[in-house]
C-alpha cells in the first residue's frame, strides 16, 4: 500500500508546512538522513516525536560531503521504502530536496567548522565535515526545528554539529540518539549493506574490539597499549586498513593517553576497511 507520508521537495514548502505547525502553537523537531533508512534512523524519529509535537525528516544525499573517489554514486537509495518506514515510526513529514534545490546555481558559500573536526574523520576524509556542516546549517535554516536528532554513531559528526550551531548561535536544541545495533553488536548502519555475508560475521570484530579497549582503560591500562592491542584485534579479524582506533576526549575530541586516564570522559572511535566497505563506530569509556 502506498504510503499517506506527506513528502515536499521545495525550501518554501517546508516552511509553509512548519509555520502552520508552529501556528497551531506546535513544536518541530527534524531529522536530517541520506535515506537507506534502518532501525537506527527510525529510533531518531521515535525520539523526535518524544520531544516534539511534530517531527520532519530530511531525506538528502548530499554530494559535497563525498570526495571524488567515494561511493556518492553507489550510494543505497530507495525512496518509496523509505517514507513508508518513516510513516510507521510516526513522521509527519519527507523533505526530498534534489540537489538544484539544495544547491543553487552558483552556490558558493561553505561552512568550516575549526577544531573538533580536524582529527579522526577530518584527517581521513579531509572534505567530509566541511560538506556536513554545510548541509546542515542549510537544514537547520530552511527548517527552523526546534530540535534536530542526531545518531552518536556518528559521534564526531554530532560534536561538529553542537560546535556549529553554538557558535552561530542558531535557535535549536541538537540532541544525540544512542546507537543502535544489531544483536551481535554491529553498529546499524546503510553501509553494512555493502558487507559480504564472510565480511558481515567478521565484522563483529569492531565493536568486540571497542569493548576490550574500553576495559583495558577502565582497568587503569595505558591507553597506548590498549590502542595497539584494539588495531591488532582488527587486524586478526580481516580489517584493513585501519584509520584510526584512537581513545579522545569526549567534548572536543582531543588526544588523551599514552599512558592511564580518567576514564569518566573519554571516547574511543574508530573507523576501519573491511573489503571494500569502510565502517565506523565509537563507544564510552
Amino acid at each position: 500500500m502506498a504510503t499517506t507520508l506527506p513528502i515536499v521537495r521545495t525550501v518554501a514548502d517546508l516552511r509553509a508546512q512548519v509555520r502552520a505547525w508552529k501556528a497551531a502553537g506546535q513544536t518541530v523537531a527534524l531529522v536530517p538522513t541520506m535515506g537507506a533508512l534502518h532501525e537506527g534512523h527510525l529510533s531518531l524519529i521515535r525520539l523526535g516525536r518524544a520531544r516534539a509535537d511534530r517531527v520532519a525528516a530530511s531525506v538528502f544525499v548530499n554530494p559535497k560531503q563525498f570526495a571524488p573517489h567515494e561511493d556518492f554514486d553507489a550510494y543505497p537509495r530507495g525512496e518509496g521504502r523509505d517514507a513508508d518506514l518513516l510513516a510507521s515510526a510516526g513522521c509527519d513529514l519527507m523533505y526530498a530536496p534534489d540537489a538544484g534545490e539544495m544547491y543553487a546555481p552558483g552556490f558558493s558559500t561553505t561552512i568550516s567548522v575549526s577544531g573538533v573536526s580536524e582529527p579522526l574523520e577530518g584527517g581521513a576524509r579531509p572534505q567530509f565535515f566541511s560538506g556536513v556542516a554545510t548541509v546542515v546549517a542549510k537544514l537547520l535554516i530552511q527548517a527552523q526545528p526546534d530540535v534536530a536528532v542526531f545518531g552518536e554513531k556518528d559521534y564526531q559528526q554530532l560534536q561538529v554539529i553542537k560546535r556549529l550551531v553554538r557558535d552561530l548561535d542558531l535557535p535549536v536544541q541538537i540532541v544525540g540518539a544512542p546507537t543502535q545495533r544489531a544483536e551481535d553488536g554491529l553498529a546499524l548502519s546503510s553501509r553494512n549493506a555493502y558487507l559480504s555475508a564472510a565480511e558481515r560475521q567478521a565484522a563483529v570484530a569492531l565493536p568486540r574490539a571497542l569493548e576490550a579497549v574500553a576495559n583495558a582503560i577502565a582497568a587503569g591500562g595505558r591507553v597506548d597499549a590498549a590502542e595497539a592491542a584494539g588495531k591488532a584485534a582488527l587486524t586478526a579479524a580481516g580489517f584493513g586498513p585501519i584509520d584510526y582506533l584512537d581513545v579522545r576526549e569526549a567534548g572536543d575530541l582531543s588526544r588523551l593517553g599514552p599512558g592511564a586516564i580518567d576514564p569518566a570522559t573519554a571516547r574511543i572511535l574508530v573507523a576501519a576497511w573491511l573489503g571494500k566497505t569502510r565502517l565506523i563506530d565509537n563507544r564510552a569509556v
